[in-house]
């Protein structure tokens, strides 16, 4: 077996099921899970639809680069969204369509990593784990950026010694950030990119919660959106992540896209036609569709924003929590340890979230996630505000 096998941790949820495990909840109380980012709105019906309507299609190989109409779709979708210049991220050579965002990101990350004993790779912390854990199997050694509240929940990119960039061979970002929500301003993805032209090396932004957002005027902006500013249509050293599960609630389609420089994914689908990964041809149907429209995602963020609307101050009561800049997720201080806090709320309110140290590492002394839980708006609005009333009622009755 590959050595480095044995160096991936455990997954939050199987922590989380460990934390758990022998806790008896009270049947009186439905259970309400707020623990896994899995999104519970319906799904298009206009899109499953389209699957029904071509199933006929497996009995088809599909190509790895994808249809053209899917790449299509994808490019005039990111190029309005993102306020790229038009022709600039073209069908032909800056989409790779993936099977979800975490098959994209571990994919790449085996294809450009030439691993020796000082590549590095570099994220946030807390982080998406599929981060750590491609670099860990493609020989690379994970650097963890801290995100508090001391920063903002943005790395403070200007601390980061020389020598780490130096030896980077991808810095990750997460914007919206996975838990705090936080988006990365424009002038900090800008001086990413000047770091990246100087020490030679990747930027993959995942940001597969960039269209959950409060505002219908002010959607996050993205990386490839902060090349185009720069006058680097070229995207050079830039590569993206999105998705439509989040977006328009098909995690179970897995379907998404790495665009960005063409250089880097000509090495990428080169890597994948080996890879085995293939989207199947009624999935691309059914993500045709679901790009082009964006009706059912602002109903999508409409149910967000409700959600947010109505638990944030029912929480405030109690926990020190903020609405976040996008997402679905609260990432809320607790008054009690995180791993304390969750095991007890699920023993005796049948709510469940994930204790933040398990999507952090501690380094130096220092777990930026302990002390936090991630909550995930993903239940019904009446739901999360039971869930909400209930986090109120555990905290009064275990703090002074």
């Amino acid at each position: 077996m590959n050595p480095n096998l044995d160096k991936l941790h455990p997954y939050p949820f199987e922590k989380l099921a460990k934390l758990k495990a022998g806790i008896e909840p009270p049947t009186q109380l439905r259970p309400i899970s707020l623990g896994i980012g899995e999104p519970k709105h319906p799904s298009p019906a206009f899109v499953k639809q389209v699957i029904a309507d071509n199933l006929d299609k497996l009995a088809n190989y599909p190509t790895t680069k994808g249809s053209e109409e899917l790449r299509q779709a994808i490019s005039e979708w990111a190029t309005r969204r993102f306020d790229l210049t038009p022709g600039s991220l073209t069908a032909a050579e800056h989409i790779v369509p993936v099977n979800g965002t975490r098959e994209g990101i571990f994919s790449l990350v085996q294809s450009v990593v030439a691993s020796h004993g000082a590549a590095k790779v570099v994220s946030p912390n807390p982080f998406y784990q599929v981060y750590e854990g491609a670099a860990l199997l493609a020989g690379a050694t994970p650097v963890y950026l801290p995100c508090d509240g001391s920063n903002g929940f943005i790395p403070d990119f200007e601390a980061v010694p020389e020598a780490v960039w130096q030896d980077c061979q991808i810095l990750f970002l997460c914007s919206p950030g996975n838990p705090s929500g936080t988006v990365i301003p424009r002038d900090t993805l800008t001086r990413v990119i000047e770091l990246a032209d100087r020490h030679d090396f990747i930027v993959a932004s995942d940001e597969c919660y960039s269209e959950l957002y409060p505002n219908e005027d002010q959607p996050p902006e993205g990386l490839l959106q902060a090349c185009a500013a720069m006058g680097r249509d070229d995207f050079a050293r830039c590569v993206v992540f999105h998705s439509l599960s989040k977006r328009s609630n098909l995690p179970g389609l897995r379907s998404g896209f790495v665009a960005g420089d063409a250089a880097i994914l000509k090495g990428y689908l080169k890597y994948r036609t080996y890879h085995g990964c293939a989207m199947p041809l009624h999935n691309q149907l059914a993500s045709i569709a679901a790009w082009q429209d964006e009706d059912h995602v602002r109903e999508n963020r409409a149910a967000y924003r409700a959600k947010f609307e109505a638990v944030v101050p029912i929480l405030r009561e109690v926990m020190d929590v903020d609405f976040p800049d996008a997402g679905f997720y609260l990432w809320p201080v607790t008054p009690l340890d995180d791993e304390t806090f969750a095991r007890e709320l699920s023993a005796q309110q049948n709510v469940h979230v994930l204790p933040g140290r398990y999507l952090s590492r501690t380094v130096d002394g220092h777990n930026p996630g302990e002390n936090r839980v991630r909550m995930a708006l993903v239940a019904p609005l009446e739901e999360c505000v039971e869930a909400a009333n209930r986090i109120v009622e555990f905290v009064k009755a275990n703090t002074p």
